[in-house]
């Protein structure tokens, strides 16, 4: 894997972006959304340390500005949270009630077998592509992005109105995840 897009300074500030393989629309039922990825950021932000900024998860992938509070390192907390999940997510096509069960693990396995690392399946491509965010003109780019992903994804009309996304959050409405606010505006 190339370090190009990698969380080099242990105190910088990120946008990342996690893509399941082949872009496969996973993220469709709220099992997956909420229970398995939502649950599994809170536990990242309690127990690892995870700062997070902003989000936005979608069908297929998940953008995140973030970084570490100290406890571990940025790529330990992504790579934790990624093996989890992809455990996770395994299990629920798996024991859950998805339609589309025989395709997605076929799907999964097929894209872990050549590599000795993946146990049974692959879940989420290699990397994360962290991108330091070192300039307020550029935090607010990535920012607004990330934001703008369901609107220009037509789910909704405004970015405050999707759920899995911190844009509620920047308009002081909550959200389902608790962020600490840049202060860009």
């Amino acid at each position: 894997m190339s370090d190009q897009y990698t969380a080099r300074d242990p105190n910088g500030i990120y946008f990342l972006t996690f893509t399941i393989v082949d872009w496969v629309d996973i993220f469709t039922r709220q099992s997956y959304k909420g229970i398995i990825i939502i649950d599994s950021l809170k536990y990242c932000q309690t127990a690892k340390g995870l700062k997070l900024f902003a989000f936005c998860l979608m069908t297929n992938h998940i953008h995140l500005i973030a970084s570490s509070s100290g406890n571990y390192q940025l790529f330990e907390i992504i790579r934790d949270f990624k093996k989890y999940t992809n455990r996770a997510i395994i299990k629920e096509i798996e024991d859950g009630d998805e339609s589309r069960k025989k395709w997605l693990l076929n799907k999964f396995e097929f894209a872990g077998r050549y590599l000795k690392r993946i146990e049974n399946y692959k879940v989420w491509q290699d990397g994360y592509h962290a991108v330091e965010l070192n300039s307020i003109h550029f935090t607010y780019q990535k920012l607004n992005y990330i934001h703008q992903n369901p609107v220009r994804a037509g789910i909704v009309s405004e970015p405050e109105h999707y759920i899995y996304s911190s844009a509620s959050n920047y308009t002081n409405m909550g959200g389902v995840l608790d962020v600490e606010l840049l202060d860009i505006y």
